[in-house]
């Protein structure tokens, strides 16, 4: 299966918001502050894969450090990051999902306990374009990992949709829908042995 959340394809048409223009953009500790208001949100999203496919689905996030992709019928697919690692179950296999650390990914960097964007050399691009504000972050310590390029509304200030670009530089491009935070969420939409078991699969940990 293809690596659905975390590998890219950038050429997305431009985001319409029925936002006036700004005069500058939002600032990093704004875009910060959003992000640390909230420890859970979830989403509707339309996905632009590498291939240039789409995908929809759900995105439920519980910061920190995890997020669950689920793509609607037929697509059985899951990406599961929790403790530490991202987990991809491709619905055409029955050996368990693909896993690798969380930490090499880009995402990883507003799953974090605490966003800090103004943190030296983690934002590479930060400007307005037209109604929105976008800005590109890699880890500071690995831009090898490749990086994450946000966008935001203004007014107030809300995740739009992201660009994630691999560390073989392909891409994925998440559109989210109205971004709904502070919602409730059970602790088993992020339990990898849970969702083994209601796959019917077994657990090699």
């Amino acid at each position: 299966m293809k690596r659905r959340m975390f590998l890219a394809s950038a050429g997305l048409a431009a985001l319409a918001v029925a936002t006036p223009a700004l005069a500058a953009p939002i600032s990093l500790d704004e875009i910060s502050r959003y992000f640390n208001s909230f420890r859970t949100a979830q989403s509707d999203f339309t996905q632009v894969n590498p291939d240039g496919s789409i995908s929809t689905g759900r995105l439920m996030i519980h910061r920190p450090g995890r997020v669950r992709f689920e793509y609607d019928a037929p697509d059985q697919s899951l990406v599961l990051a929790s403790a530490g690692s991202v987990n991809i179950f491709d619905a055409r296999s029955n050996a368990g999902p693909s896993t690798y650390p969380l930490s090499r990914t880009p995402l990883n960097l507003i799953l974090d306990d605490t966003v800090n964007l103004a943190r030296d050399r983690m934002v590479v691009e930060h400007f307005e374009d037209g109604p929105t504000t976008v800005v590109v972050a890699q880890d500071p310590s690995h831009p090898e990992y490749g990086n994450i390029r946000l966008v935001f509304s203004a007014g107030p200030t809300e995740l739009r949709q992201w660009v994630v670009t691999d560390d073989t530089g392909r891409q994925t491009t998440v559109i989210l829908g109205s971004l709904r935070t502070g919602v409730q969420l059970g602790s088993l939409l992020f339990n990898l042995d849970a969702e083994m078991q209601r796959r019917g699969l077994v657990s090699n940990r």
